[in-house]
């Protein structure tokens, strides 16, 4: 089944050029089907790769999907048109009262300050909290899913001698876990990050559990409430270009970055990158569609506020 998004959304043309299926509001509402509502919080400064991004990977399964976009009322985006932003957003106010099957909050490029100094803190701790009782299940990116973890739990985030940057090999703590269903024992992950989250941290919050790990980038992937939060601290849904981007702008600026790790071939940027980890993307959003939002949403989503934990079936 496709994905439904707002008519004229940029990233219908590039994700047709891919040769998948996307479906504008006029076409879907014709269809006698409850798709699941998928909210997305895109705190990315370029939005339109973002949203392509995602939308790419949740276009990708057998269930109907509608896509919304909003941004945070407390902060002005820079990076992205305003008209962009007044077509295809809406403002965290004008949601607060709908209720949503899944959610996805993605990173953002404010990592290096501490939490409460973020500009938009409140609003996006706020946002956090709402989502406990308007989500079925919410996925955290990155930074977000940082934010988060200290947020509900205390965990601090660790500053990093060097970036993590580059595609690194994990493991699943758990094989038999549905997040992890049809995957091989070691899998790939793209990661781009200064700071991280330790396991031991971790491991001390008996409400949190360790689902994936790297002996090269660490904690990947966690769960709370059985899986009604996950935070993802790579970016498996990066194309394929991702890492090659932001290496090129970071060397433009003078930055001091090294080249991604296990990402070009032969570890040669004039080669270009080596791509393995997006079967593995397309299976973890398929399966966090079908084990953790399908299978467990009510058939009102206004009952969302009464789901308790989620009872994970190995």
């Amino acid at each position: 089944m496709p994905v439904k998004i707002p008519n004229n959304l940029p990233a219908i043309e590039l994700l047709k050029k891919e040769n998948i299926f996307v479906m504008n509001d006029l076409r879907a509402n014709a269809q006698d089907i409850r798709p699941m509502r998928v909210i997305i919080l895109n705190l990315m400064p370029v939005k339109i790769t973002t949203e392509t991004d995602f939308i790419r990977l949740l276009s990708n399964n057998p269930l109907q999907v509608e896509v919304e976009f909003i941004r945070l009322d407390s902060h002005q985006s820079k990076n992205t048109s305003e008209q962009h932003l007044e077509m295809f957003y809406k403002g965290f106010g004008e949601i607060r009262d709908n209720y949503y099957d899944g959610m996805i909050i993605t990173g953002a490029p404010v990592e290096l300050f501490k939490f409460e100094e973020v500009t938009y803190w409140d609003e996006i701790t706020t946002i956090f909290d709402w989502a406990r009782t308007h989500v079925t299940s919410t996925l955290y990116i990155c930074w977000a899913s940082q934010a988060a973890l200290y947020h509900f739990y205390g965990v601090e985030k660790v500053p990093l001698d060097q970036k993590m940057f580059g595609v690194f090999k994990h493991t699943a703590s758990e094989k038999g876990h549905p997040l992890f269903r049809g995957f091989d024992d070691e899998f790939f992950i793209p990661h781009s990050r200064h700071t991280t989250v330790l396991k031991e941290d971790l491991e001390n919050k008996n409400e949190v559990s360790i689902l994936s790990e790297s002996e090269d980038a660490g904690v990947a992937i966690a769960s709370s409430r059985g899986g009604r939060e996950l935070y993802f601290t790579g970016h498996s849904e990066y194309a394929p270009t991702a890492l090659h981007d932001e290496y090129v702008r970071d060397v433009s600026r003078g930055l001091p970055i090294e080249v991604p790790k296990n990402y070009y071939t032969d570890d040669d940027p004039e080669k270009g990158p080596t791509v393995r980890w997006a079967s593995y993307a397309n299976l973890l959003f398929n399966n966090w569609l079908n084990y953790f939002v399908y299978q467990e949403t009510p058939f009102d989503l206004k009952d969302v506020k009464n789901l308790g934990d989620i009872k994970v079936n190995n």
